[in-house]
Formats: C-alpha cells, structure tokens, sequence
C-alpha cells in the first residue's frame, strides 16, 4: 500500500473569517468586542442554549465556570469530583478556580467516570461534579444528574472534547448546569486558542462575564463600550460616581477572547455541519470495524442512545497483547500515522497532583490507560482511505506481533 499521512490535527480557516479578521483590524477594534458577541450568540444558538461566554481557553472555560461555585457560597478548598482520567487541564482547571480535585476512577468501556464511585466520593465539601465526555463519548449524565440532584450539588459539563456530541438526544453541554468547550485548534469548531461556557441561568452568564475581566461589577452581556459608543449610562453611580468597570466584587480572571479569534470562530461554524459530519464517517468507519482486532487492541462503542462526537480515535492495548505501546506506536508512526497518548491518572501518574496524598494503585483503570491508551486524529481533512490505511497497518502489526 502506498505510504500516506495521517497527522493528527488539522485547521479551517475560511475566506469568510480572513476576511472578518481584516474586517477588526481596519477597525482597530481588537480586543473582546462585536465579534466575540456574535460568536457568543450562534454557539448559544448551535446548541439551543440561552447563553455562551466566550474566554481564552477551554481550561479557563473550566475554571471560570467552577470559579462561579464561590458566588454559589463555595469558600477556598472545597471539593469538586472529577474523572482521573482526562487532559491534565481538568485537574489545573479546579485548583486554578481555588477548589480541591476529588477523583474518581474511570470506566474501562466508555473511558468515563464511574457513575458507580461518585456517591462514595461525596462529602460534606464536595460542591460539583465535573464530568468529562472523554473524546467525545458521552458520561452517562442521567446518573451524575440523579445524583447532583440527592445532593444539591452543581454539574459542570467538560465538554472540550464533545462538540457534535449526543445524549439521548440532548448535546453536550445542555444537559448540566453549566458546559465548558475548548476552541484549540484541533477541535470541530475552534478559534486557534479559545473556549466558550454555556448555561441556561442569567444571572450565572452575568458572574462568567464578570469573571473573565477581572471579576468587574461590569457584566453586561453586550457592552456599549465594545462598539462606537464611548459612554455607557449605566458605568458611573449617580451619588457617588464609582466607575462600575473599576469595581471588583469578586476574584477574577483576565481571559477574554479576542476579536480576531472570534473571527476564525465565526468562519468555523458556518462549516459546522460538513465538518461534524466529516470526522463522524470517519471515526464511525474504523469504530465499526475495530471488533476484528480483539483481544488485543480495543476502543470505545457508540450505543444506541448516543452519537459520540467525533473528536479521536482511542485505541487500548490490552492485557493480552504481545506487544507494548511504544512498539505498536513507533510502527504507526513510521507508517505517517500521526498519534497522542490517552492522558494519564492525574492523581498518581501527573506528578503536580503529589500534594494531595494520592497513592499509585488507588485508580488502575485510569493508570491502565495511562500506560497503554493512545489516540488518532479522524479530521476533516482526511478520507475514508485514511481511516481503511490505518486498518490496514493495524492489520499488518498484529500478523507479525500475534502470539
């Protein structure tokens, strides 16, 4: 078979969003502005939520809509529940939103948090549950909502991976309080850095909006100084003449999404529907072939109620290969076949996490998958051919590796 590449990640940027681009910068109108609320505005409106606040990045999506937790009645420490395994920025998210990770293992299946362990892990200062809808296979959110429910807690959807993702119907994002996407430039819609938090309650919109500058009384969904205007009637107190955009009833953040990268936004989405629909042929195809490969090799499955959103690819070497991941990685790669790891434990294998006295041992699954999970790209711009050549080079390692 001829030798063809399969890099991992790829970017769109259309006529469209050059041209918005070029549009802010004869404005001279950069910084967070127009753009970013129109681009705030059709994310709301692709996900039929009533809003969206765009920030820098899908980890300061996170934090912020953890951060809110503190206007909730949260104080310095205390608990939120997540996955141990994920994206090391899940774990920084909570720490850098002033709150203490509470993990709980993974399943091996769905390479989700174990809705079975989430009760056991909750005490008196868990305040959130954050699951993660790893590469784009839903959590199973019925039972994380049951059990945010028994015990009023606050569920914050990490959905940097999910975006054309499907529950039962409902996207990612829609079904917790509140949902955090990343725009990096590897995802389905992206803004080259970026992020963008989702929820259907004002007045958590209007705290977000604080957060992302500063944690300003000036919260505004759509601010008049971000256009033509130069005075807004409401910044100034009338008796004492405190300026609104100068007080700071809250710790805050500096993330605002810029203009231009709302532009690149903007162009994305006007694809939104050819490139979901792209990468999920793509991943469909080699999920619905990936049986043949068992023992060895395995991946997650879509179920019936479900439609995973076609971010990656994840591939486990299992207990009874022959061979290592690092043998099976460096023959793919040789082969043009672009690949990541799957993450690590956060709590026992990311050394940052020492500090909260977790010991090796305490989640195998995730640290399974730390040691023997991978992932490929299933990009936009790349074909079913891409997808039936990597199948092909699995094939082909497993005929000279099988025991």
């Amino acid at each position: 078979m001829v030798k063809m590449e399969l890099p991992f990640g790829t970017i769109l940027v259309p006529q469209k969003a050059k041209d918005l681009i070029n549009q802010a910068l004869d404005d001279t109108r950069v910084s967070c502005g127009p753009l970013v609320r129109k681009f705030e505005r059709k994310f709301a409106g692709l996900l039929g939520v009533e809003h969206a606040v765009a920030v820098s990045t899908g980890t300061d999506a996170d934090a912020l809509a953890l951060a809110l937790l503190h206007d909730l009645g949260a104080v310095h420490g205390d608990e939120v529940i997540i996955p141990a395994l994920s994206f090391v920025a899940t774990g920084n998210a909570v720490v850098h939103a002033r709150l203490t990770p509470k993990f709980v293992d993974i399943q091996r299946d769905t390479l989700n948090i174990d809705v079975e362990q989430i009760e056991s892990a909750i005490t008196p200062r868990t305040k959130a549950i954050m699951p993660v809808h790893l590469m784009g296979k839903p959590a199973e959110m019925d039972t994380i909502m049951e059990v945010a429910k028994k015990y009023n807690l606050i569920v914050v959807e990490d959905a940097a991976e999910a975006h054309g993702m499907l529950y039962k119907g409902r996207p990612a994002g829609t079904i917790g309080d509140l949902g955090a996407f990343s725009l990096y430039v590897a995802h389905i819609i992206t803004t080259i850095e970026g992020g963008v938090i989702t929820c259907n309650n004002e007045n958590y919109a209007e705290i977000l909006i604080s957060l992302r500058s500063h944690g300003r009384a000036c919260s505004c969904s759509t601010c008049i100084l971000s256009s033509t205007q130069i005075h807004c009637s409401k910044r100034f107190d009338e008796k004492t003449g405190e300026d609104l955009r100068f007080t700071f009833p809250r710790i805050g953040y500096s993330c605002k999404m810029n203009e231009l990268e709302a532009a690149v936004g903007l162009g994305n989405m006007e694809n939104y529907t050819n490139i979901v629909e792209k990468r999920y042929t793509n991943l469909k195809y080699v999920l619905d072939r990936f049986d043949k490969f068992s023992p060895y090799l395995s991946t997650i499955k879509e179920e019936e109620y479900e439609q995973i959103g076609p971010h990656a690819i994840p591939i486990i070497i299992n207990e009874d290969a022959s061979f290592t991941r690092a043998e099976f990685t460096h023959y793919i790669e040789e082969n043009g076949i672009d690949t990541r790891t799957l993450f690590q434990s956060m709590p026992t294998q990311c050394p940052g996490f020492k500090s909260l006295g977790y010991e090796y041992g305490q989640f195998p699954v995730a640290e399974y998958m730390g040691h023997h999970g991978l992932h490929i790209g299933c990009h936009h711009d790349l074909e079913v051919e891409h997808m039936e050549y990597f199948l092909y080079h699995v094939e082909k390692f497993l005929t000279s590796h099988q025991k």
